[in-house]
């Protein structure tokens, strides 16, 4: 498939341009599939739409997008490393203006190994942040008779401090990043890159063979530029295919990554620790935990993606620097 040529810098605003605006529209549903894949023994949550009302009713608004600044501020560089690899890749596989489907799927394997440098700490501090309501609401409230239960007398010089326990403080991306990097080191962030390379990679090999494909349908010119309806669609029934198809993976990943887990929940040493350790535990439907939301974050977030690279918003903003 022929295909226009367009400069890297080009390709890197088109990619960084359209992760920001696919991220900020779908980010609640990912933090529910997020919630809901980390989810062992107690079940906090029934769903996708309980999840989100809990979340909105406890949180806020706003506690739907927790640990949305760290996506919002890395998805940029790694929207456009992916998209801008692949292209890259395309091309220089193609041979005659073709490019067969085992080059397709080569280009795909290549853009999913790029982008892993950027995408396993942003998904590494993603997951603490959007997991932390969730562990919240799993800690116990003392009930009305615990509350009346006799004890010591209260002081009557006490100050309001020792009147109340303090809540927990609710982490930050700085505050996880800086004791990672104190603890652990680098690798510390870096935490899961294997399961995350073993998510992306086939993500990568299905989505963009898959979208290339639809993009290209009904268009005796496969020179010409596809209309943006059909960029965005090829783009949303691509994503929900090749985001169902590796839902097990992001299971396994997310699992890994979670740092601080709840009471009776499992800690993992390994990819093949943890598969067996959910199987045994959870049985085989566990691993497609989220599946849904998991569609539901891709195929409008890859949607837009396209969309906006296709509308070629990169080549405009450099056409008025010029």
């Amino acid at each position: 498939m022929a295909e226009k040529k367009v400069s890297l810098p080009a390709k890197l605003i088109n990619g960084g341009v359209a992760g920001l605006v696919g991220v900020t529209c779908v980010f609640p549903i990912d933090l529910a599939k997020t919630r809901l894949q980390n989810q062992q023994g107690v079940q906090v949550y029934k769903g996708m739409l309980d999840c989100l009302a809990k979340t909105v009713r406890s949180e806020g608004y706003f506690g739907c997008y927790r640990g949305a600044a760290v996506n919002l501020t890395l998805v940029t560089p790694e929207k456009a490393i992916k998209l801008a690899a692949n292209d890259i890749f395309r091309q220089r596989l193609s041979k005659d203006g073709h490019l067969p489907l085992w080059g397709e799927v080569l280009a795909g394997c290549g853009a999913g190994t790029c982008q892993v440098v950027v995408t396993t700490p942003m998904e590494m501090l993603k997951i603490q942040l959007q997991d932390a309501g969730r562990l919240s609401a799993q800690r116990p409230v003392p009930t009305a008779a615990q509350a009346a239960a006799p004890g010591p007398a209260p002081s009557l010089v006490a100050t309001p401090t020792q009147a109340r326990p303090t809540p927990p403080r609710r982490p930050s991306a700085t505050g996880i990043t800086v004791e990672l990097l104190k603890t652990r080191g680098l690798a510390g962030l870096y935490r899961g890159a294997g399961a995350t390379l073993m998510r992306d990679v086939p993500f990568s090999m299905i989505y963009f063979p898959l979208f290339a494909n639809l993009n290209a349908l009904g268009r005796d010119d496969v020179q010409a530029k596809a209309p943006f309806w059909q960029s965005f669609l090829a783009g949303c029934s691509a994503g929900s295919v090749a985001a169902v198809a590796v839902t097990p993976l992001d299971v396994i990943k997310t699992r890994l990554q979670t740092l601080e887990k709840g009471e009776g929940e499992d800690t993992y040493r390994g990819i093949v620790d943890c598969t067996r350790r959910i199987l045994r535990r959870e049985g085989p439907a566990a691993f497609l935990k989220g599946a849904t939301c998991r569609a539901l974050v891709i195929a409008p977030l890859f949607g837009i993606a396209q969309g906006v690279y296709f509308l070629g918003v990169g080549e405009a903003m450099l056409g008025l620097l010029e």
